[in-house]
């Protein structure tokens, strides 16, 4: 039965994912850079939640990786070729050494002490870059490509252009489909795709990590890790390795970033970042399969769609009001959008996390019991 539930909800989310040009269009959000984005974070996510949501160990150095990942891939670019596979493996390699270096030390703590060595090494990990590792980096400038890259793999591009990130030959940016759907012009493109597939594959590897031996010993040490130790097994192999694979993810995220644009910066590696998949986590449903990912397209639709709204929108929106009233309207609710969209999604954190400890999929499982028990009363 369980195994069914999965596979339902595993072509369920392949479903919404792979439709998203179309279920988006009504949101505004359905353009090809933030879906984008939607998926990149999601797979972010869905990593951080292995580490997070299983085992309860809270990292807020998850951006270090995003940003290494970031940098690998664009190096690739540079020196190999532009077409995008080799840059992602590079990038879930190096993400995965990385990990596996900071992890090997910060394990060595847990709780708040785990937390804080995390946030020390993602932000030395971001001064190194941002002023230590120039040659490697480009320090605040970020690592772009140039005309005289070597790009040993690929042929000479025409004189005087950058070459663009593809998948054998199918370029990330191009569109490959542009309809009109009951209004709205939709755009399909290569770039979206190869992150949604990706984002599945993510989806699906986190379903067998959820439901294997693995992923209960994980369950275990975030119940009740010192009755395990009793038991003489080590919690310290597990917690590592599950620190490893979302370290990997969040490299996989980060390389396809750099596939999206090109330039890897210091600033994915700030505390900022961190902090900010804790949010997409926790809001979506710490420990649920689903909750990260939905998590994450709430927090990046704030970010890119709220985060646009003006006073000239809102006087838009409340022209069909008095004046005195439009203005009275649009003077309360400016400061929760444009430059103050993080206090309206400051003020819906503390709502969930007061409301609904369990995030956004316990809201969704809450409003869908309500609505059966109603219909079983009037049966």
């Amino acid at each position: 039965m369980a195994k069914f539930n999965d596979k339902r909800t595993l072509l369920i989310f392949a479903i919404i994912v792979l439709l998203a040009p179309v279920l988006l269009a009504p949101t505004g959000a359905a353009y090809p850079d933030l879906m984008q984005r939607f998926a990149i974070y999601g797979i972010f996510a869905i990593g951080f939640n292995i580490l997070f949501g299983l085992t309860g160990y809270l990292s807020f150095g998850h951006a270090a990786f995003l940003g290494v990942g970031s940098y690998a891939a664009v190096w690739m670019f540079k020196l190999l070729t532009m077409n995008i596979l080799p840059a992602l493996i590079l990038a879930v390699v190096i993400a995965g050494v990385f990990s596996l270096i900071i992890g090997y030390v910060s394990l060595r703590r847990s709780g708040i002490y785990f937390s804080i060595l995390t946030l020390a090494f993602a932000q030395m990990s971001y001064n190194l870059a941002y002023s230590v590792l120039t040659p490697l980096t480009n320090g605040e400038t970020g690592l772009q490509l140039r005309l005289n890259d070597p790009r040993i793999l690929d042929a000479a591009s025409p004189e005087g252009t950058l070459p663009s990130t593809n998948l054998f030959g199918f370029e990330m940016r191009e569109v490959f489909w542009n309809p009109t759907f009951m209004g709205y012009e939709l755009q399909f493109n290569y770039g979206f795709y190869v992150s949604a597939f990706l984002l599945i594959a993510s989806f699906y590897i986190a379903i067998r990590i959820f439901r294997s031996p693995f992923g209960m010993m994980l369950r275990a040490i975030k119940s009740n890790q010192t009755r395990l130790n009793y038991t003489g097994i080590s919690a310290r192999p597990y917690t590592l390795a599950a620190f490893v694979i979302s370290g990997m993810f969040a490299g996989l995220a980060g390389g396809l970033l750099a596939a999206m644009d090109p330039l890897a910066g210091a600033e994915r590696m700030q505390w900022t970042v961190g902090g900010e998949v804790v949010l997409m986590v926790v809001l979506g449903g710490m420990g649920t399969l689903t909750g990260p990912v939905l998590g994450a397209v709430f927090i990046k639709y704030f970010e890119n769609i709220f985060s646009k709204i003006n006073a000239v929108v809102l006087h838009g929106w409340f022209s069909f009001m008095p004046a005195w009233l439009e203005n009275i309207i649009v003077a309360i609710i400016y400061p929760f959008v444009g430059k103050g969209w993080h206090l309206t999604l400051g003020a819906l954190f503390m709502l969930v996390v007061i409301f609904l400890p369990g995030g956004l999929v316990d809201g969704s499982k809450r409003i869908g019991g309500l609505f059966r028990r109603k219909s079983k009363q009037e049966v």
